[in-house]
């Protein structure tokens, strides 16, 4: 079968955020550098030429984009700064878009404008909400609590079951990589590994071992304060611990958010030299969730009613926002991706090994 070159793949590449890599004369240097490079793996030079000549199919069956980490090694060693590290990360929003059924990844991602309209009719949709209760602080409670668990549900099993498995179709079914079932279970471990400890980190150079630790204890704290306010409903809870569980889980988010958005205003880390809207809405989004719950669970547990009322509004735009628009259709996907990616990597990597009649 003839391969298919998208001539304008670059012009389109550069809508996800690719920043100067037509200036790329394929020199090498950062495969040199790559600590992921190996005599085996040209990394990240072959995802660089296979998006300058735009073969589409070979890059939206590759996992490369998602194992990198950009330690930003290569970026920093490029002659003719063209920013392969930028490349990687673009490549893999316009894979997470090809991944999306619904489209939505593809929209936000290319068009702000589109982003924040959908940001504000999230809003005016929780201010709707909201007025029809006049403001009642139990109702927005409990309703909000609802919605919490509703669109959890709804956005694993709409949104991201479909898009991983059309993820597995491009990876692994359409590239005809032969897998005995039992090796899925037997691999699953580097899929929850890789998802709660981001350990890919700890390949990179050592200036990366901080930043994986930040992002390790991020991931904890995230999905903990989320079972603490969900499932053991922290708001309404009398429970001492899970009061003082949630109020730690808060103020860790706080605290590594409020580096990861100073890193990116100071630009002080070669992946935070060119920002995307995507990344801010993350990192801002996700600190604004830390603040507004634990100043919710802060005035419930002073009795500052009135201030409950409102800050607890601001906490469920936040909440609805994020839950609607950023984790199903941003830069959180990169979370959930990347650990499926190392996981599909290890299948990919076992299926070249012989076979036991066992597994046969």
């Amino acid at each position: 079968m003839a391969t298919k070159i998208n001539p304008k793949f670059k012009d389109e590449l550069k809508k996800y955020g690719a920043v100067n890599m037509s200036a790329c004369y394929n020199c090498g240097t950062c495969t040199a550098v790559c600590s992921l490079s190996s005599t085996e793996e040209s990394f990240p030079r072959e995802m660089i030429r296979l998006s300058a000549l735009g073969i589409e199919d070979e890059i939206k069956s590759s996992l490369k984009p998602w194992e990198c980490y950009y330690c930003g090694e290569c970026t920093n060693s490029c002659p003719q700064t063209a920013n392969p590290g930028e490349l990687m990360m673009s490549l893999r929003r316009w894979l997470t878009s090809k991944y999306d059924w619904t489209g939505l990844s593809s929209l936000l991602y290319r068009s702000f404008p589109a982003t924040i309209a959908a940001l504000i009719l999230v809003l005016a949709g929780t201010l709707f909400f909201a007025c029809s209760r006049d403001f009642n602080l139990e109702e927005m409670l409990h309703y909000g609590h609802r919605f919490e668990i509703i669109a959890i549900s709804t956005v694993f099993l709409v949104i991201f079951v479909p898009n991983l498995l059309r993820m597995w179709y491009f990876t692994i079914v359409k590239p005809k990589v032969r897998t005995p079932l039992k090796r899925y279970f037997s691999t699953s471990g580097e899929l929850f590994v890789h998802m709660f400890t981001q350990k890919r980190y700890k390949d990179c150079e050592e200036n990366t071992h901080f930043r994986w630790f930040e992002h390790m204890i991020l991931v904890f704290a995230y999905l903990s304060l989320l079972f603490t306010t969900v499932f053991l409903n922290w708001f309404a809870t009398y429970n001492l611990f899970f009061i003082i569980l949630g109020y730690v889980e808060s103020l860790l988010i706080f605290a590594i958010t409020f580096d990861f958005v100073g890193s990116r205003i100071k630009k002080s880390r070669t992946l935070n030299k060119f920002s995307q809207p995507s990344d801010w809405l993350f990192v801002t989004w996700l600190l604004l969730m830390g603040i507004t719950a634990f100043l919710v669970r802060l005035f419930i547990d002073l009795n500052l009613t009135e201030s409950v009322r409102w800050v607890y509004l601001i906490h469920l735009i936040v909440l609805a926002q994020w839950a609607l628009i950023i984790v199903p259709f941003g830069k959180w996907t990169h979370f959930l991706y990347r650990s499926f990616a190392m996981y599909f990597s290890q299948l990919k990597t076992q299926s070249k090994e012989p076979v036991s009649e066992s597994a046969q």
